[in-house]
């Protein structure tokens, strides 16, 4: 093989390889999400482009008030969407809503980033005692309009069904951020 050659072959090599990183790395470790709808407001909002880390949860636990990517089937179309929910319960606890305050086994939670009031809720309301020892439960911030584990349609999450830990918001430019707890 003659020089001209191999330094093409090392030129096409060097592109594959480069091509296979890139690949490799949207599908196993980050991957854009665009922010559909308001139910995260104010801490995300519509239109946004976050990136989602999926490697995150292999190395550490799922933590209360992490802002995941959930895959659930859309009941009006029965088709599997993304949404993006904050982690509020974690296995084998009990939620309950009272006055616009949460509860979680007795004990009031931070609410300070919801920004919308929330209706009382226990988890009898979705046919659970406590949260099946597998599963999550998440809440939208905006919780007038968030469709979330309050609703049969979604439930408690399990922990197959979360893609992802939300990391940092990359769209609009203006906008780009670490998101917090």
């Amino acid at each position: 093989m003659s020089e001209k050659n191999k330094g093409i072959l090392k030129d096409i090599l060097s592109y594959i390889l480069i091509i296979l990183i890139v690949v490799g790395i949207r599908v196993f470790i980050f991957d854009p999400v665009r922010v559909d709808g308001p139910s995260m407001n104010n801490t995300l909002v519509n239109g946004e482009i976050i990136i989602l880390n999926k490697f995150e949860y292999r190395k550490k636990p799922i933590e209360r008030y992490d802002i995941v990517v959930v895959r659930v089937t859309d009941p009006s179309t029965n088709h599997e969407k993304k949404i993006i929910k904050r982690i509020i319960g974690l296995p084998n606890e009990v939620v309950t809503i009272k006055d616009n305050k949460v509860y979680v086994d007795g004990k009031e939670l931070d609410n300070s980033f919801a920004s919308t009031k929330t209706e009382d809720f226990d988890l009898s309301q979705i046919g659970l005692v406590k949260i099946p020892g597998d599963s999550y439960f998440v809440l939208g911030d905006n919780r007038e309009v968030s469709l979330d584990s309050r609703y049969s349609e979604v439930g408690t999450i399990k922990k197959e069904q979360i893609l992802g830990k939300a990391s940092i918001v990359i769209w609009p430019i203006n906008k780009i951020k670490i998101i917090k707890k």
